[in-house]
């Protein structure tokens, strides 16, 4: 299950993205929000699907079954709360989703964010799992492991994500790099760079489903 993170329309339906859903917890998320996105104006909901389409590809040809949290840039949503029940109700062997980052322009790299502390049998194992083969998968390709997190091999575990907190099956969460930073703007907005960021991931993937 790939998961693209936000969405194209989601800043014409703030009403709806703003609604508080449970966080998996006992507390309560935004249902989603709208992303961040380069100076130029370049959105990460649409660098997000670019890149999960390219995966989808790439594990198709693989003889991997994919899914899609979302099928198109043009809506809203879903809540990060429904996305992780489409990955529980697929009964998926992995959920990846994928994002960008928006923080300071002198920041750089990728990192994994897993949900810790592990709140059922698949966080606790199986996610850690993937998110090792993610981050072997990124540097593989020769992406820089974010130099603005605290690991030095780019492992963010947090407690706050319900998508992740929420899940039952393996899921972590990529970031691939930062919006912000000016070479990797220029990156994620390139057809190049995007097919980078896809080979990427789907060598993280491959990994994972290998072992």
């Amino acid at each position: 299950m790939l998961d693209p993170g936000h969405n194209g329309a989601n800043a014409e339906h703030l009403d709806e993205i703003e609604r508080r859903v449970p966080n998996g917890r006992g507390e309560h998320k935004q249902c989603n929000s709208t992303g961040t996105s380069t100076d130029d104006g370049y959105g990460e909901h649409a660098f997000n699907f670019a890149v999960a389409e390219q995966v989808r590809e790439r594990l198709t040809a693989r003889g991997v079954r994919v899914e899609l949290t979302r099928e198109d840039d043009e809506g809203y949503g879903p809540c990060v709360d429904e996305r992780a029940a489409i990955g529980n109700r697929a009964g998926a062997d992995a959920v990846v989703s994928i994002h960008a980052d928006g923080t300071a322009p002198s920041a750089s790299g990728f990192h994994v964010i897993y949900s810790d502390p592990p709140l059922n049998e698949a966080q606790r194992g199986p996610a850690v799992r993937l998110a090792h083969a993610m981050a072997e998968g990124m540097t593989d390709a020769g992406l820089p492991v974010a130099d603005y997190i605290a690991s030095d091999e780019g492992f963010d575990p947090r407690d706050d994500l319900a998508g992740l907190n929420l899940s039952t099956v393996p899921a972590v969460l990529v970031e691939c790099g930062n919006m912000r930073n000016p070479a990797e703007a220029r990156a994620m907005a390139s057809p190049e760079g995007r097919a980078h960021y896809a080979d990427a991931i789907t060598r993280g993937i491959t990994r994972y489903l290998d072992r």
